[in-house]
C-alpha cells in the first residue's frame, strides 16, 4: 500500500489545519489507520487513529478535544483535522496503516507516507 499524504503547511496558533492520506489499494478497508508525528529530537508518537470500519477512534491525550481523525472507505482516504493548533503541536505528521488492526506504536505498523510538515506559530 502507498499512502500519500497532503494538507499541511504553517499557521498561526488557534488555526486550523486538515491533513488527508490516500492509499493506493483498494483493500484499503482492511487497514486501521493512523496519523503519527514526530517533532525534531523527538520519537514518533501517535496522535489519532481510527478503525477499519470507523466506529471505534483513539487519540492522545494531548490532542483530544482538539484533533478529528476520519476516513472515507469509498475514497480511500483518511483525514486528520486539526484544531485550535499550538506551537507544540509543530511536527512532521505521518499517516500509517496496519492491516486489520488499529496502530498503537510505530512498531505495529505496516506502511507510512511520506509526512507533511505542520508548522504553529506563536
Amino acid at each position: 500500500v502507498q499512502l500519500q499524504a497532503s494538507g499541511g503547511g504553517l499557521v498561526q496558533a488557534g488555526g486550523s489545519l486538515r491533513l488527508s492520506c490516500v492509499a493506493s489499494r483498494s483493500t484499503y478497508s482492511m487497514y486501521g489507520m493512523g496519523w503519527f508525528r514526530q517533532a525534531p529530537g523527538k520519537e514518533r508518537e501517535i496522535v489519532a487513529a481510527i478503525s477499519r470500519g470507523g466506529d471505534n477512534t483513539y487519540y492522545a491525550d494531548s490532542v483530544k478535544g482538539r484533533l478529528t481523525i476520519s476516513r472515507d472507505n469509498a475514497k480511500n482516504t483518511v483525514y486528520l483535522q486539526l484544531n485550535n493548533l499550538r506551537p507544540e503541536d509543530t511536527a512532521v505528521y505521518y499517516c500509517a496503516a496496519r492491516i486489520y488492526r488499529v496502530p498503537s506504536t510505530a512498531s505495529e505498523v505496516n506502511y507510512w507516507g511520506q509526512g507533511t510538515q505542520v508548522t504553529v506559530s506563536s
